[in-house]
């Protein structure tokens, strides 16, 4: 007898599969309850991460072009050209906010699907609710925690492993860095930027803009190297647990166009649906048949035949 999730084959020595933990006898997909496509979504949610991940890393290498900046303005004695390291530090922010809530929505919505179809999955053993996999993220404190046992039961029950995979782990301490790290260096950023003055007048004041920029190349970089770790580390499982969710969904649907009466192909018997079959209690009906219309007889006319 094969596993119907894995299709490894199964021994009676044991009450699931040993490979995706799948009871023995049970179907892919549980008959009856409902299922949601996440192929497509986890491909839009690992594009909007990736977008994510990418725009964030120019704001966070600015301070080299800055610097830059800030020593030409104090050579020329511009200040002109320090307005413009601020206005394009600005735009250059603005993208990423914005692909920042795309990735948001599009992984909470992701989240929620994929935890609503292991509700549907023989096997799994989920500790939170599906509303926790929207929850986790907006309720304070519990958004430290939640996200990351929400994933780790959908890893765990979707890739077929009897415990989360470490890159559960590895995703959710990178992000924690990131998340932490970057409130940190925007706070040092602020009090460093009040310090030097609004409009530069002298060469010690052009030289604060340059100290400036020196000085938080290397605070920016720390959260760009979370961000980084986090924004790879999640793509890898969001495609992972989309293709091994999907590939299960598929195999619960069969192959060639069937009546909602009959079994469904692949799942046993106590999941077959039956129904009465209704006993003959008398004789069939009889089709009365239509009378033929026959075509008129012409009467004989004189002569017309032998002996007339």
């Amino acid at each position: 007898m094969q596993c119907q999730t894995c299709g490894d084959p199964t021994s009676p020595a044991f009450n699931e599969c040993q490979r995706c933990g799948t009871p023995l006898g049970q179907p892919a997909v549980t008959p009856g309850l409902a299922t949601y496509g996440v192929r497509g979504l986890g491909l839009a949610t690992s594009v909007a991460v990736c977008a994510t991940t990418v725009l964030y890393l120019p704001g966070a290498l600015f301070p080299v072009v800055g610097g830059a900046m800030a020593r030409r303005a104090a050579a020329q004695a511009d200040s002109d050209l320090l307005l413009g390291a601020a206005v394009a530090e600005g735009l250059l922010t603005l993208p990423y906010f914005l692909a920042y809530l795309t990735a948001a929505v599009l992984l909470i919505v992701w989240t929620w699907r994929a935890r609503k179809n292991t509700d549907a999955f023989p096997g799994a053993l989920p500790s939170l609710s599906p509303a926790w996999a929207i929850a986790g993220w907006l309720v304070p404190f519990a958004n430290l925690v939640v996200p990351a046992r929400v994933m780790a039961n959908i890893a765990r029950d979707s890739l077929w492993r009897r415990r989360p995979p470490p890159l559960v782990a590895l995703w959710w301490i990178a992000w924690l860095g990131f998340s932490i790290g970057d409130g940190v260096v925007n706070s040092i950023d602020t009090l460093q930027y009040a310090e030097v003055a609004d409009t530069p007048r002298n060469a010690a004041e052009f030289q604060e803009y340059v100290s400036y920029y020196q000085y938080m190349v290397v605070p920016r970089l720390i959260p760009a190297v979370f961000c980084l770790i986090a924004g790879v580390s999640l793509i890898v499982l969001l495609r992972r647990i989309s293709a091994a969710q999907q590939d299960r969904i598929d195999r619960a649907v069969p192959a060639w166009p069937y009546h909602p009466g009959w079994p469904v192909p692949g799942a046993p018997a106590a999941y077959a649906p039956r129904y009465p079959v209704q006993p003959v209690t008398g004789s069939s009906p009889q089709v009365v048949a239509d009378p033929t219309v026959a075509s008129p007889q012409v009467p004989p006319e004189a002569g017309g035949t032998i002996g007339a």
